[in-house]
């Protein structure tokens, strides 16, 4: 629907968003590793690695061979693998867009708890609408739903220039294309049970996402875009009267 460029947001809190770049770097070098070796390690490592309902909600039993990770870490560890470079490219993409201004937010730790609880919310999302399912659920996608959802709500009214239909670069403002990328998603769950698209796990990202900003977000961050207003400064002005005198901060008056 529509490819997001950009956005005007300064950060505030913090000089660098290093969680943000740390992820996408790891997500980078685990596909790089996955791509560069042979069909059989990536198959192997998606196994290994990616979260598969049936194993966790036994269903099956995955062979020890294929286990490199404890079956309740692949929650977390499914995140960081992609199947292709555009899967990879689209999901890094969502993330340098929004996921600075959601870090400023929240500051660099609790945004890094806040990424790895809502991937692990897709993912049980994803297992909970098909328990019995045997392929390995893979991608960002799900941490990346609960970062827009996060961004929805910190910033709606930002103008975010988006890339709509892959030709058509327009400046919109955020609540437009997020909501409508937010609704698609909704509605694909409902409508697309058996598609190669895991919506449950994008649906269970936005959900914990748009939940843990209210609660994680720094003392005195807004919501929806509405600004602090800080009281001006009392002016010390000449007074009408001669005889009544304005003390200066830290003065002594007599």
């Amino acid at each position: 629907m529509f490819i997001p460029l950009h956005d005007a947001v300064e950060l505030k809190y913090i000089r660098v968003q290093y969680v943000t770049i740390g992820l996408i770097a790891l997500d980078v070098l685990v596909w790089l590793f996955t791509t560069l070796t042979s069909p059989d390690v990536a198959e192997h490592t998606s196994l290994g690695l990616g979260f598969i309902p049936a194993v966790i909600f036994g269903y099956a039993v995955l062979d020890p061979s294929l286990a490199i990770v404890p079956d309740d870490a692949t929650f977390i560890t499914y995140s960081f693998l992609h199947l292709d470079f555009w899967h990879l490219a689209s999901n890094m993409l969502f993330l340098w867009v929004f996921g600075d201004n959601v870090e400023d937010a929240l500051g660099h730790i609790k945004f890094l708890i806040f990424y790895l609880i809502c991937a692990a919310a897709g993912a049980a999302l994803h297992g909970f609408v098909g328990p019995s399912s045997e392929g390995p659920l893979i991608g960002a996608s799900g941490a990346i739903s609960g970062v827009v959802a996060a961004y929805f709500l910190l910033h709606p009214r930002v103008r975010v220039w988006v890339l709509v239909l892959f030709r058509i670069p327009l400046p919109l403002p955020a609540f437009i294309p997020l909501t409508l990328w937010i609704v698609q998603q909704f509605a694909m769950l409902a409508l697309d049970l058996d598609g190669m698209v895991s919506w449950g796990a994008h649906v269970g990202g936005i959900i914990a996402g748009g939940i843990l900003v209210i609660f994680m977000r720094r003392k005195g961050v807004p919501l929806f875009d509405r600004t602090i207003v800080t009281p001006k400064a009392v002016r010390t002005e000449p007074a009408a009267n001669a005889a009544i005198a304005v003390a200066e901060p830290g003065s002594n008056p007599r």
